[in-house]
């Protein structure tokens, strides 16, 4: 690991993109990032108590605390703060023509040569080398250099003669590479892809960005990894919104007044304490209902344990009725509720219960660890399932690195009512028959990365959301200012007193002070034009009728979590997709080809 700095990576990219064990490219280097042991003391904290409260219940770690990644400094000559990197892979080729592979004049061989050999001789600065492209790897994170000699000559040959990588063509595929010894033995690299085989070996626990002498047991077996590939890293992300969750506001006031209150067992006992004036004016604002449930909870030593979307549903749906232009008073949750005169112009949103303007939001994001090969991605109430495995960041990790995005949003809340009826429709029932058999065959195809447990289907109004979420952000984007891809959705399925509630919120947030320009938010008032327009997007594909037709449970291609969904109608970057374009169909929100008695909405407006 050296300490001089040899790139730089944004604040956010280092909680989402290139976290530790994260692959990179650096402009002379190949490395991998290192894990938290190996970052600088005196970071700034990020404080949100809620997700810290979740991260404590997902990893055990008894009191987690949240620091952002070191920034670049304001000035020139100040002190730099950075992440350590060890270099990998330790296998380089050298950028030489030392031999033709084949005979022909395309055909090249070049010399495999690993790092002791080159830092014994001193060849680093002399030879042009590069880390070679090809590691190997497990979905549970865990990367080494591939085992060269083995692979050409079988686990433990005591050859030890220079090795070659052949290249017989010019597109660089598998199929047009070989490795060879000077022995005589070579052996074609494409084979290394074959899992059946076990051409790799049992994986070894490696874990590098962790330091030496880290390894940890494993059973799986080890798969060829281009280092490069969009599969090398997928991140597990923690995100909360900081929304005033009115438990919290109870649960401060009961800690204040404890003194008094420890003593409260019952409405009576209540009474009779709010006598006092300081105790009655600290509660006004509250139900004696709600005091005596967090007294309650403080006693039996209970905190808040509700899914992340519940806790923000709850504040979403609690905002008052207004247009966001009176006195701001936190700036990291000023949300109205718009009245319905003023998005409201007929009859043809009737689906839609209300609309509210998020003028400022504040998203809170936390890295617990990554997968490699196959993404792990929150339930559809935000939550990671306990028994997924993930890579560890550090290892015995007492913090985690966050950061914070602040930003607007619009909320779009469904009536109940009409939902609950078009789940009953038979139509319905038969779709989602076809969307659950799809979801069954995922699953069975799936590595046991997701846990013990198999995930459950997310229903029926969850896949409606969802897709109307992808339609509308490409509706919003037309209008607001800012690309597709810088906005995000928040899908919302949650319990609540009175029944299920159904929402979505589309939002965008930048880490700098405000993130805001107000275009999104004001597009709330508009919201029915964007609904037609996201309709009349939705009901014809330039795929048709092949997207349309398309059968989850019966995918030649293997798209079992898509219904009449592909590139050209719903599908959108994976920066504003919760679900990472899983768990979409047209068909549920808008009549399609050759299916028209499933949508929510009748027509395309």
């Amino acid at each position: 690991m050296s300490r001089r700095a040899h790139g730089q990576l944004r604040q956010s990219q280092v909680v989402t993109t290139y976290g530790p064990g994260a692959l990179i490219d650096l402009p002379r280097h190949s490395a991998i990032v290192g894990g938290l042991d190996t970052w600088p003391k005196g970071l700034d904290e990020v404080v949100e108590p809620r997700l810290a409260h979740k991260l404590r219940n997902l990893i055990g770690v008894p009191a987690p605390r949240l620091y952002a990644p070191p920034p670049s400094p304001s000035e020139p000559w100040a002190t730099r703060k950075g992440i350590g990197a060890w270099r990998f892979p330790e296998w380089f080729v050298v950028q030489e023509e030392d031999g033709q592979a084949g005979g022909g004049q395309r055909d090249r061989s070049r010399r495999l040569v690993h790092r002791k050999a080159l830092d014994e001789r001193g060849l680093f600065e002399r030879l042009k080398v590069v880390p070679t492209r090809f590691v190997r790897a497990c979905p549970r994170g865990h990367v080494d250099d591939l085992d060269w000699r083995g692979f050409v000559h079988g686990k433990g040959s005591p050859c030890r003669r220079q090795l070659w990588l052949d290249e017989r063509g010019t597109t660089g595929d598998l199929a047009d590479l070989f490795v060879r010894c000077e022995c005589g033995e070579w052996r074609p690299l494409y084979e290394a892809a074959e899992l059946d085989q076990n051409p790799l070996d049992t994986c070894q626990g490696a874990r590098p960005w962790l330091g030496r002498n880290t390894n940890e047991d494993c059973n799986q077996r080890s798969r060829l990894l281009i280092r490069t590939a969009s599969n090398a890293y997928f991140p597990q992300v923690v995100s909360v919104l900081s929304l005033p969750e009115r438990g919290t506001a109870v649960d401060g006031a009961v800690a204040e007044l404890w003194d008094d209150l420890q003593i409260v067992d019952d409405a009576a006992d209540l009474t009779f304490m709010k006598k006092k004036s300081a105790v009655a004016a600290t509660l006004e604002p509250f139900d004696d209902d709600e005091v005596l449930n967090a007294i309650g909870e403080r006693k039996r030593g209970h905190s808040s344990d509700r899914p992340v979307k519940q806790v923000e549903l709850d504040a979403l749906l609690g905002a008052p009725e207004g247009f966001g232009d009176d006195e701001l008073i936190d700036p990291n949750f000023h949300a109205r509720c718009l009245p319905p005169g003023a998005w409201r112009q007929s009859a043809r949103a009737n689906g839609i219960a209300s609309v509210i303007q998020l003028h400022r939001l504040r998203e809170v994001l936390a890295l617990v660890g990554f997968t490699r090969f196959e993404a792990v991605t929150p339930d559809i109430h935000g939550e990671y399932d306990t028994d997924v495995e993930r890579a560890a960041i550090a290892l015995d990790p007492e913090w985690f690195p966050a950061v914070e995005n602040r930003g607007e949003g619009v909320f779009v809340q469904l009536d109940t009512d009409a939902v609950e009826a078009w789940r009953k429709r038979p139509a319905v029932a038969r779709r989602l028959a076809d969307l659950a058999l799809g979801h069954e065959a995922w699953t069975g195809r799936r590595t046991p990365l997701l846990g013990k447990t198999p995930r459950a289907f997310p229903g029926g109004p969850y896949v409606l959301l969802h897709t109307l979420s992808h339609l509308l952000i490409q509706s919003l984007a037309m209008r607001c200012g800012y690309p597709a891809s810088s906005i995000r959705e928040r899908i919302y399925a949650e319990p609540g007193p009175a029944g299920q509630r159904f929402g979505v919120l589309l939002y965008t947030g930048t880490p700098d002070a405000e993130g805001t320009l107000g275009g999104l938010v004001q597009q709330a008032q508009h919201i029915e034009g964007h609904l037609a327009d996201a309709l009349r997007m939705g009901a014809l594909c330039s795929n048709d009728p092949i997207c349309a037709q398309h059968a989850p449970g019966e995918s030649m291609e293997q798209r079992w979590l898509h219904g009449a969904a592909c590139h050209g109608c719903t599908l959108i970057s994976e920066t504003s997709c919760e679900m990472r374009n899983d768990y979409l169909d047209r068909a549920l929100v808008v009549p399609v080809l050759g299916l028209v008695e499933a949508a929510f909405f009748p027509s395309a407006m």
